[in-house]
This record gives C-alpha cells, sequence and structure tokens, in this order.
C-alpha cells in the first residue's frame, strides 16, 4: 500500500494569477495546508500557509500579490505507490513538507508532513519498529 492512501481529496489548484486573498480562502475553504500553482497539466508551483503568512509579514499587498509571486518553483515529486518512510525520507534530504504524488506522470495529491506524522502516531509499535529498521538499511 503506498502514501497515496494519505493524500486527501483533489488537488487544489490556482492559476499564476490567482491573488494571495484568493489563494488564503482557498487555504481555509478546504482546510489544508499548500495548493498547487498552474493548470491541470502542469504543476509551476506551490504555496503553502507559511508562504502565505511570509507574504502578509513582508505587507505584501493580498489584493495585489499573485500567487505566481509567491509559490516555490522547485517541485519534490514522489510516486503515489513509494512507501510513508520513502516519501519522509525525500522530505528530510530537500527540507520540504510538502511532496507532490504522481501516477502514471500525472498529479494526484500532495503528502504534507503532518500527513506523515499522522500515520507514523497511527502505527503500532511493531509497524514503527519496522519503519525503523526500513530507514536504516538505507
Amino acid at each position: 500500500m503506498g502514501v497515496g492512501i494519505l493524500s486527501g481529496g483533489p488537488v487544489i489548484r490556482v492559476g499564476a494569477d490567482a491573488t494571495l486573498h484568493e489563494v488564503a480562502d482557498l487555504l481555509v475553504e478546504a482546510g489544508i495546508g499548500a495548493l498547487v500553482v498552474g493548470g491541470v497539466d502542469r504543476a509551476t508551483g506551490i504555496v503553502s500557509e507559511r508562504d502565505v503568512v511570509a507574504a502578509l509579514a513582508a505587507r505584501r499587498d493580498p489584493e495585489t500579490t499573485r500567487a505566481g509571486d509567491i509559490a516555490r518553483s522547485t517541485l519534490v515529486w514522489c510516486d503515489a505507490e513509494a512507501t510513508i518512510a520513502e516519501v519522509a525520507e525525500r522530505m528530510m534530504e530537500r527540507y520540504v513538507r510538502h511532496v507532490l504524488l504522481e501516477e502514471d506522470g500525472r498529479l494526484v495529491g500532495i503528502v504534507s508532513a503532518r500527513d506523515l506524522l499522522g500515520a507514523y502516531a497511527g502505527a503500532d509499535m511493531a509497524d514503527m519498529e519496522e519503519m525503523a529498521e526500513l530507514a536504516e538499511d538505507r
């Protein structure tokens, strides 16, 4: 069973021209921590709650600042069938909190560090020991 099971509903996307205000509204309405910038065929960036807060702290105007202005364009991808440990390792290597999931070359989900924490917290002790052994073998 791959990490794709941790991904919530459909990926929320916005165009690069969406305002900071629109991005914040979408994050709150959907109850998510990040959304993808770009169309259905191509993700060009990702905007997280932290990016929104950083933009506001820098006194950027929420009505004129665009998603494309604050999006991080270095995207980290993983196959939807990757293990939880593999995705956690990728996050640690790349210092990111969100990984985009792909299946057959299509974006099918986003997994956050919070999702992984929930999976680890829900695992029983035997599962935790097995995950630790897998991580050590890498």
